[in-house]
């Protein structure tokens, strides 16, 4: 028998914490350290965002969610670019350290002492230590609430070639850190491979 649950009334409990509760259930998230330029091309910022997926394969479009009027989302509505770089866990606290909220003019590659390289189709640096970077192309912003969700167009993925195993690259790698709920933080452990059952094989069927 299942134990007794817990309810949680959003309207009761207020914005900031359902947000809490929101964000230690829906884990692990993976993280787009995205990168963008200011709009005079003076400063380049760097910031971490836990909200983040695959929206579209043909178009290839990804989309990150910024909570409230950040910097990435103020650059990326003014110059119309970004790039998502993978966050990986040798990295962790240079990730972690990038979500610092440094004023507008400050940007984080140069306070927290990340190196940058050059991207290939858009402006905005990558971080050159990543082991992906996935240059985009704005494709639209949505409000919604207290965030807006951008939506990006990528025209150019770059994966630095010790992460690529058989033409793709393998998470054993690319070591991948995640966002939990609370402070806390996640790796990947063990990997399971398990391919889906087509309908026709499906017993019964």
């Amino acid at each position: 028998m299942a134990g007794m649950r817990v309810d949680y009334d959003p309207e009761f409990l207020g914005a900031g914490a359902f947000y809490r509760l929101l964000t230690a259930v829906v884990v692990p998230r993976p993280i787009a350290w995205v990168s963008t330029l200011a709009p005079d091309g003076t400063t380049a910022n760097l910031a971490p965002h836990s909200f983040f997926t695959v929206a579209c394969t043909d178009p290839p479009i990804v989309q990150f969610t910024s909570v409230g009027r950040k910097d990435s989302l103020r650059n990326v509505e003014a110059t119309g670019e970004f790039v998502v770089n993978f966050a990986p866990e040798p990295l962790f606290e240079a990730i972690n350290a990038s979500a610092t909220d440094f004023p507008s003019h400050e940007g984080e590659f140069d306070a927290v002492g990340i190196e940058r390289e050059p991207s290939l189709r858009v402006k905005p640096p990558r971080v050159a230590a990543s082991p992906v970077a996935l240059e985009c192309r704005l494709h639209s912003t949505l409000g919604i609430g207290n965030s807006t969700l951008v939506l990006g167009q990528v025209v150019h993925a770059a994966v630095r070639e010790d992460a690529v195993v058989d033409g793709l690259p393998d998470i054993r790698r690319l070591k991948p850190l995640a966002r939990l709920g609370r402070n806390e933080w996640g790796t990947v452990g063990e990997v399971h491979d398990l391919a889906r059952i087509p309908y026709r094989d499906w017993p019964k069927a």
